[in-house]
């Protein structure tokens, strides 16, 4: 391929969402027809369906892919300025396919929305996408195997504030032992995004004298995001 024509090319592949193309060092010719492992050609919008195609078809956790009726793989927009990352899916969540849409997921709609966001505006995941029988509590195996998941859909979006709902979320994120009491109310750094972390909506609807401290975090939350789009 002539220079001319090569820049042409590449020009088009950008402009269809493709930023990165891998060549064979060695100038050998690829098959007319190339083997799956062999395309070269990435790019996000493909990183992402291959990673969902990947997380749907997990078996890892054979007990959690036994008996899950969907894997929750997550909601909202790819490109979002803020993520929220909750435990893992409830029954409603099992069912549906979608994060967060039962009770503690209408709360968290509304605690959305009380920063001036909708819920199509922001990505909500979980760091399992499966749901533990009978809502028990998520095995460190479990956590080890779904956290790439997690951390490469975090690698894809690039938000610029991460939300951690309660304590697993918190803890598998930041890498501590400390408590989501302890943790909440000031910023944590995760490879240069900002951590807010807070209690889990779930909580709230338990507790909800703690709804304040919740709206506390979310002003900050908010007030970060303003100055980043200043």
């Amino acid at each position: 391929m002539k220079s001319k024509e090569a820049r042409l090319f590449l020009k088009s592949l950008k402009e269809d969402g493709i930023e990165e193309i891998y060549s064979d060092p060695a100038g050998r010719k690829s098959p007319s027809v190339p083997a799956p492992e062999q395309n070269r050609i990435r790019s996000p919008e493909k990183e992402w369906f291959l990673l969902k195609e990947k997380a749907e078809t997990c078996t890892l956790c054979r007990e959690l892919a036994a008996k899950r009726k969907k894997v929750v793989f997550g909601a909202g927009n790819a490109g979002a300025k803020l993520m929220f990352v909750g435990e893992a899916p409830g029954y409603e969540e099992d069912v549906q396919g979608l994060p967060f849409v039962g009770a503690a997921g209408q709360l968290l709609t509304k605690i959305i929305e009380s920063i001036g966001l909708r819920r199509e505006e922001v990505f909500i995941a979980n760091v399992l996408k499966c749901r533990p029988p009978a809502n028990r509590q998520p095995k460190p195996d479990e956590i080890l195997n779904c956290e790439p998941y997690l951390l490469k859909q975090i690698e894809l979006i690039q938000p610029q504030i991460l939300c951690a709902l309660g304590t697993f979320a918190a803890q598998t994120l930041l890498k501590t032992g400390e408590s989501i009491s302890s943790l909440r109310g000031r910023f944590h750094d995760l490879r240069g995004i900002k951590v807010m972390c807070t209690y889990h909506p779930a909580y709230l609807l338990r507790n909800p004298g703690d709804k304040r401290k919740v709206w506390e975090d979310m002003k900050k939350i908010k007030k970060e995001l303003e100055a980043f789009a200043a």
